[in-house]
């Protein structure tokens, strides 16, 4: 079982890209039931970000413990002033730790250190302890509309926050 006392924040590497998107696959078609069009789309989230990132304005983190990837979180830019966080993941053993806000002010951190002065982020309603953790840090429900994607209905949400 992870701590999340003796857990690091570091950025993302290359040789982090397959098990970030194998773990997204596997936990959203047992968690939410996502079809297998889930982990290609990450996989090309992340090949974009490989291939084309800027580092001074985008950056990923993976968090770990003992060598043990648990989670990562991602900052990328929409436009000039407008960050947008992606691929925001914790292992289910590593939930309630303290790792998810850790990584959240991580990131949040960086985009205002890089000159942004908005976020935004794109959810699912069923992400409630992702959500909670947002309105936490002063993010915003900017819009909730039904949506069908990943064979699965679901309430896709919209959050912004002013940094």
């Amino acid at each position: 079982m992870p701590q999340g006392d003796n857990a690091v924040i570091r950025p993302f590497r290359d040789d982090d890209r397959d098990w970030l998107v194998e773990r997204h696959g596997t936990l959203y078609a047992r968690d939410e039931g996502f079809d297998e069009s889930f982990a290609p789309l990450v996989a090309r989230i992340l090949d974009e970000f490989v291939a084309g990132h800027d580092p001074q304005r985008e950056r990923g983190w993976i968090v770990e413990s003992d060598g043990r990837r648990l989670g990562s979180i991602f900052c990328v830019a929409l436009d000039e002033t407008t960050a947008k966080l992606r691929l925001f993941l914790l292992e289910p053993d590593a939930r309630g730790k303290g790792l998810g806000a850790r990584l959240l002010m991580t990131c949040m951190g960086f985009a205002r250190s890089a000159g942004y002065t908005s976020m935004v982020l794109w959810t699912h309603e069923s992400h409630r302890a992702a959500c909670k953790l947002y309105r936490a840090h002063g993010w915003r429900l900017t819009d909730s509309k039904p949506v069908h994607s990943f064979g699965v209905d679901l309430i896709e949400q919209s959050w912004s926050i002013r940094l």
